[in-house]
């Protein structure tokens, strides 16, 4: 029977193939048009990057390797007795675009158990911090005090690899750097929440669950949740931040290591993996204004126009590029109406979800009014007891980690080049309009002559 490695391998020498055909016969091929103000705004729309993994549909949503998220519910493999697909399962899919068996699953587990030891030299890395330091600080810092073990960066240093073994030395990267990531992070989170005390992993447990042990929750139901979470924050195509930098970083062939650490810092900021906590921030203080409890939803109207006069946005609810509400978002709607119906934060969220896209719809203020990821992640771990709102975004990043590391190894495997687009200045963009302009002018003006 073929490895995983042996798999991946087979797949990535025909994929290359067609890539070299599509570049061959429709290289000179223009696939999109530029315009100015996408240069100037955050190059949205702007088709410039392959990534294997997921595609993300404005109308549909996300879909890893062709399947939505409700078909990544039903048919990728599940824990005994369990409900939720298991992140094992979407790491194989995005690897291979096929679905796994449950023994796959099961083999994916194993490695990934086997693989799991951290050096002590990472926690003394880790512990060097002041406790005051932000976890995903020290997630940064974790990863790259872990780089030391990166087998890309000691054959590369050591001439011992050809390009065409890239991928290879990549591969072992990923699996072992997903495989330690839950160790890491749930030791910051003990360390800064919990006095230190650490939990030692359960490798009977599969990969979320495991995760879940690490942190202290050892509730089947919450196993549940970590095993959906990670699996729908795993991945959201190629140009968001934090999987673009991973790949930009390691187009330059920075190691694994180096690259996703430099993601997870692009992951820390607010506008990216910190939007879930402040999406819990903005709720804490509507309650407090409103005298706390389960606000009508004419409070939670005005409490919302409030918001907005005060030149703010609502945290959780637009996306750049999805114009329907996230299916990530109905995902944990689902879960919860199973696990937590009654739980008054989960249905504020509820209630906020009827009350703010036609008040959004109605001002005009955004392409998209509807909720995304965000809008539901906090209140689902807040109910279980993970209240530590900073910790948020370290969870939203060892989910991360499946899909930019298994779109590294496609970059690697495809043999993508160093990633360099062309800037300009803005005094080059005045001068090429006005060019535009007169070039426009001086052929209206010879075609009246014509006439």
């Amino acid at each position: 029977m073929s490895t995983l490695k042996e798999k991946f391998k087979a797949k990535a020498d025909e994929q290359a193939g067609r890539v070299r055909q599509l570049i061959q016969e429709y290289g000179h091929t223009k696939i999109g048009e530029i315009t100015l103000s996408q240069v100037y705004q955050g190059m949205r729309g702007v088709i410039g990057l392959v990534t294997e993994t997921s595609l993300l549909d404005p109308n549909e949503g996300i879909r890893f390797r062709g399947y939505s998220i409700p078909q990544l519910r039903k048919q990728l493999p599940k824990a005994p007795g369990g409900n939720e697909p298991l992140p094992e399962g979407l790491f194989y899919l995005m690897l291979l675009g096929e679905l796994p068996t449950e023994q796959e699953v099961t083999d994916m587990a194993n490695a990934w158990g086997r693989r799991s030891h951290v050096p002590n030299h990472v926690f003394d890395a880790i512990d060097a911090l002041p406790l005051s330091t932000h976890p995903m600080t020290m997630f940064t810092v974790g990863i790259m005090a872990m780089q030391t073990e990166s087998r890309f960066a000691k054959a590369y240093a050591a001439g011992k690899m050809s390009k065409a073994d890239y991928w290879d030395y990549t591969f072992e990267d990923a699996m072992n750097l997903i495989a330690r990531l839950p160790r890491i992070a749930a030791y910051i989170y003990r360390r800064k929440y919990k006095g230190g005390d650490n939990i030692q992993p359960d490798h009977s447990l599969d990969w979320a669950a495991n995760f879940a042990h690490m942190l202290g929750y050892d509730d089947e139901s919450f196993y549940e949740l970590m095993r959906l979470y990670m699996t729908i924050h795993a991945d959201h195509e190629g140009g968001n931040v934090s999987a673009h930098t991973v790949h930009l970083v390691g187009s330059a062939l920075s190691d694994p290591y180096l690259a996703f650490s430099a993601g997870m810092n692009g992951l820390a900021g607010p506008l990216h993996g910190l939007a879930n906590q402040e999406v819990i921030k903005w709720i804490k203080n509507m309650q407090q204004e409103l005298g706390g409890g389960l606000p009508s939803k004419e409070q939670i109207a005005a409490f919302v126009h409030k918001t907005l006069s005060e030149g703010k946005v609502i945290p959780g609810y637009g996306h750049a590029v999805l114009r329907q509400t996230d299916p990530r978002f109905l995902a944990q709607m689902d879960f919860a109406k199973k696990h937590l119906p009654d739980d008054e934060l989960v249905n504020l969220v509820w209630r906020i979800y009827e009350v703010v896209p036609p008040i959004l719809q109605e001002l005009g203020k955004v392409k998209n009014p509807w909720p995304n990821v965000d809008a539901h992640s906090g209140a689902l771990l807040e109910h279980y007891g993970l209240v530590e709102y900073e910790f948020y975004t370290v969870l939203f990043g060892v989910s991360r980690s499946l899909g930019v590391l298994a779109s590294l190894c496609w970059d690697r495997a495809l043999g993508l080049p160093i990633e360099r687009p062309k800037s300009v200045t803005t005094e080059w963009l005045e001068q090429f309009v006005k060019g535009q302009l007169q070039s426009v002018e001086h052929s209206t003006h010879a075609g009246s002559e014509e006439s």
